[in-house]
């Protein structure tokens, strides 16, 4: 990119002509995380302890403490997230290329039959349809699943646990294999995780992490205000903390938007 066109581009943020979205959702010790069964390891919430806020310990100075998962809130998942993309190169979140965590974006909008049915999963013929529409999705994208789910209020409406396990939207495996051979980024949603809440009994389980991540691919998880990015357009940086061997991180997701 020309010098012209980073000036084109910081004066376009300071007027307003390009907008920045935050896709991030609030991090607190309320923020829900995802729940595994009692067999495996759970994931701990966000704590945060201070160090000191003006006082002895620290007169002129306030800062803190904070003990999280690496998946906990909006989330960044590595290839080396999941056993499949455990033997990939530069698979961590200190070794993956800084400019793969930019890239546009593509929102599928399928909120409306979420609304009727909690299960729904984006499929093979959804992005057939979008694309036939909106032209293919281009290799390095970000494809971004809006579904409305950061709506919900409250962490048992965002988690949604039944009996049989917890009920959310999600890709169905036809749908992330057609986005691997799409050469996407990765993949974001507004669900607490990448998979469909149901997705323990897909072939293969969890196919958006399954195959994401087994393909050197990423994903993205609790973002919130997709309804406010078009269907293309924008462009999206989400970049983890560079945590060595790291499988995964908090990360402040921003789109640029063109108004």
């Amino acid at each position: 990119m020309s010098s012209s066109l980073l000036s084109q581009l910081a004066d376009a943020l300071g007027n307003g002509s390009v907008e920045v979205v935050d896709l991030t959702q609030p991090l607190s010790p309320e923020t829900p995380v995802i729940e595994l069964p009692p067999i495996f390891a759970p994931s701990p919430g966000l704590s945060m302890q201070v160090i000191s806020q003006y006082n002895d310990a620290g007169p002129a100075w306030y800062w803190n403490t904070i003990t999280l998962g690496e998946h906990t809130g909006t989330h960044f998942d590595a290839p080396i997230h999941w056993i499949t993309g455990a033997q990939l190169a530069n698979n961590t979140t200190d070794t993956i290329p800084a400019r793969r965590f930019v890239g546009p974006a593509c929102v599928i909008d399928i909120s409306d039959r979420v609304a009727e049915n909690e299960d729904t999963l984006l499929t093979v013929e959804d992005i057939q349809s979008w694309e036939a529409e909106h032209g293919l999705i281009p290799a390095g994208a970000w494809l971004l699943l809006r579904t409305d789910w950061s709506k919900r209020q409250g962490r048992d409406a965002f988690l949604n646990a039944g009996e049989d396990g917890p009920h959310s939207p999600g890709f169905h495996p036809g749908a992330v294999r057609l986005l691997a051979e799409r050469d996407v980024l990765g993949v974001g949603v507004e669900t607490v995780g990448t998979d469909a809440g149901q997705a323990a009994t897909f072939d293969p389980p969890f196919p958006a992490h399954n195959i994401m991540q087994g393909s050197g691919r990423f994903g993205l998880a609790s973002l919130t205000n997709l309804d406010r990015l078009p269907p293309t357009g924008a462009i999206v940086i989400a970049a983890p903390l560079k945590l060595v061997n790291g499988s995964g991180s908090p990360v402040r997701v921003l789109a640029l938007v063109s108004r």
